[in-house]
Formats: structure tokens, C-alpha cells, sequence
């Protein structure tokens, strides 16, 4: 096998408000540093691409039609062979009605995608993709170009706030929306999603529990206090997470587990509650803008990386926090403050 063609492959990323999707510095690197970035706020977006090499961006206002956006840019991506999007929510909704515009496969959720020459000079999408809860890894083979998209954290990229110096970035004028498009169904209002329940992927703001959070308590005691937990967290404006053994306690559900195994996210604020930190579940943070640890254990991995380390019990300031903002409080107690290391 030749090696990757550098060419012939862009990550197509949709902004909101000028806020990238979790998984698009994968995606960008995936397709050698290009990228098209379209949404609302597309350009401070386009700038923002860390490892960027050459982006491409148009303002598509806002609201997110994904049959008229697969439309419009089906002659834009008519030369690349590879089109990569994030498996973010948005993107596993527009990839295939990218792939049906432009009449090519899909390949959902790969770990990685590249383009190759084979021995007539032909391009071929190879990908492997993960399958049996991500415990067997397949090898696909298209002969032609594919759209992809790339499941979060398959691949390491470079993370950071802004794209390079020497990056270009450029306007992309497409055409205007067609008949068809306009019959989509119109956009009327945009609601704000439900911090209780929306995609940990999407949150800027996510508050995590782990064990360390209902330490002394049983099982009806510490699936009250991850209730408090959500609550306080949609309180604060943010969601909340929780680390496998509370998932696997049963004291919260398994969407809300973040790491290897569950959700990965990349939130502008990300406050753990009693979570040591292990690789697990450090794996699926992206680059947190700011990390806030609270554990009785001074020496764990979490506090060691956290931009703020408060030494004190998580359930006991998760109690206090709910006071202060008025949270009700009807479900079981907080635990007691614990007098040794906490670890989730």
C-alpha cells in the first residue's frame, strides 16, 4: 500500500454561534488540516480550527437545515474523494445527507479514513471502523470517494484556541438555496436544549461525579444526590457527567458516562466532583478550557490537573451549592464528610 494522498480530502465541521462541535480538531486532522466550515458565526469558527492548514468558510445563518445544507455544498465537495465530518450529534445528521447528494457511501463512526492511490493511479477511501461496543475494529476498503464520519477521540490532533498564523483562511461564496430547499420545513424558533438531557458533547459547561461524590452512601442515597447533581449543574448553566462506576452502579444513566467508553467532551468549564481522574476516564476530556477538582485526596490525578483544586468533601460542597442556588433538595442527602481519599 501506497502512502496517504495529502490531497483529496476535507473535513466539513458545522459551527453554532461561532462554537465548534466536539471531535472537529479529529475530523481536521483527518483531512491533512482542510477543512469547510459553514453555520453560523463560520468564519471566528474557521479561525479557531487548531492544526488548520487551509479552510474554506460561508456564513449559513442560523438554524440547522441539513437536507438544504447537503445541497449546497454537493457541488462544493464534488472534487474531494474523502469527506470527514465529526460523529457530533449535527454531524451524524447532515453525513448522510451529504453522502445521498452526492450519490457515495457512508461510513459511520471510523476510528480512521485516509485516501490512497492504488496500482492504476485509482483513489481508495480506506477506513476502519468500530463495531461490538467498539470491541472489534473492521477494515473497509472504497473504491472511489466516501463520506466518513470520524468518531470523537479516535485519533490524536493538535487541541488549542485558534488556528495557526500562517493558516488560510477564505471565503466560500455557494449558491443560493434552490425551490426545493425553501420547501424544507421553516424555521420558526430556535429552542435552547434541556441542560438535564442534551448531548454531554454539546455542553459548555459539565459538572461529574465519581465515587468519590456518594462515598458512605447506599444505592438509593447516591442515586438521589446524582439527581441533586443535575439539577445543580443545569443551575449553573451545564450538564452533568459522571465517571463509569457511577454508570455502572446504576446511579445514573450510561449517556451521562464520560471517558474511553462513553462520551467524550470538550466543555469551556468542566467541575469534578470525587473523581480521582483515572486514564479512563481522562480520555474522554478533550481540552477542558478549565478544570475545576474537588476531592479529599490533594495527590489525585484529577486535582494534579486541574487549573483549581479544592481539598474538601465533594458531597458536602454539592449540598452547599444547591442551598445558595436554591435547588430543591427533596431527594436523599449529600454524604457526610468523609475522612479518607475519595476516588472515582
Amino acid at each position: 500500500m501506497t502512502a496517504p494522498v495529502p490531497l483529496g480530502a476535507v473535513a466539513v465541521v458545522f459551527a453554532r454561534d461561532e462554537r465548534l462541535p466536539v471531535g472537529s480538531a479529529e475530523a481536521v486532522a483527518e483531512a491533512g488540516g482542510r477543512a469547510l466550515v459553514i453555520g453560523s458565526g463560520a468564519e471566528a469558527a474557521a479561525r479557531a480550527v487548531p492544526g488548520l492548514v487551509h479552510a474554506r468558510w460561508a456564513e449559513t445563518g442560523p438554524g440547522f437545515r441539513p437536507g438544504a445544507l447537503a445541497r449546497l455544498l454537493a457541488p462544493v465537495l464534488a472534487s474531494e474523494t474523502l469527506v470527514v465530518l465529526p460523529a457530533s450529534p449535527d454531524g451524524r445528521d447532515l453525513a448522510p445527507r451529504v453522502a445521498a447528494a452526492t450519490d457515495r457511501p457512508l461510513v459511520a463512526r471510523a476510528l480512521a479514513a485516509a485516501v490512497h492511490e492504488d496500482g492504476t493511479g485509482r483513489r481508495v477511501v480506506h477506513a476502519s471502523v468500530a463495531r461490538v461496543d467498539d470491541r472489534v475494529l473492521v477494515p473497509v476498503e472504497v473504491h472511489g470517494p466516501a463520506v466518513v464520519t470520524l468518531a470523537v477521540g479516535g485519533r490524536p490532533a493538535v487541541h488549542g484556541d485558534s488556528a495557526p498564523l500562517d493558516a488560510v483562511v477564505e471565503e466560500l461564496v455557494m449558491a443560493h438555496e434552490r425551490a426545493e430547499d425553501r420547501a424544507e420545513p421553516e424555521l420558526v424558533d430556535l429552542l435552547a436544549p434541556d441542560l438535564r438531557t442534551m448531548d454531554l458533547a454539546d455542553a459548555t459547561r459539565v459538572l461529574a461525579g465519581g465515587a468519590g461524590l456518594v462515598s458512605g452512601l447506599d444505592d438509593r442515597q447516591a442515586t438521589g444526590t446524582f439527581t441533586l447533581l443535575t439539577s445543580v449543574a443545569a443551575a449553573l448553566g451545564g450538564s452533568a457527567g459522571a465517571t463509569r462506576v457511577a454508570t455502572d452502579a446504576g446511579w445514573t444513566g450510561y449517556e451521562r458516562q464520560i471517558g474511553t467508553t462513553g462520551v467524550t467532551v470538550d466543555p469551556d468549564l468542566y467541575v469534578a466532583l470525587g473523581v480521582s481522574g483515572a486514564a479512563q476516564h481522562t480520555g474522554g476530556l478533550g481540552t477542558p478550557r478549565h478544570v475545576v477538582s474537588v476531592n479529599t485526596d490533594p495527590s489525585c490525578p484529577m486535582t494534579a490537573m486541574a487549573d483549581l483544586g479544592l481539598v474538601t468533601d465533594a458531597g458536602a460542597l454539592l449540598a452547599e451549592l444547591a442551598r445558595r442556588l436554591g435547588v430543591d433538595r427533596s431527594a436523599p442527602p449529600a454524604p457526610a464528610p468523609a475522612t479518607e481519599s475519595a476516588h472515582g
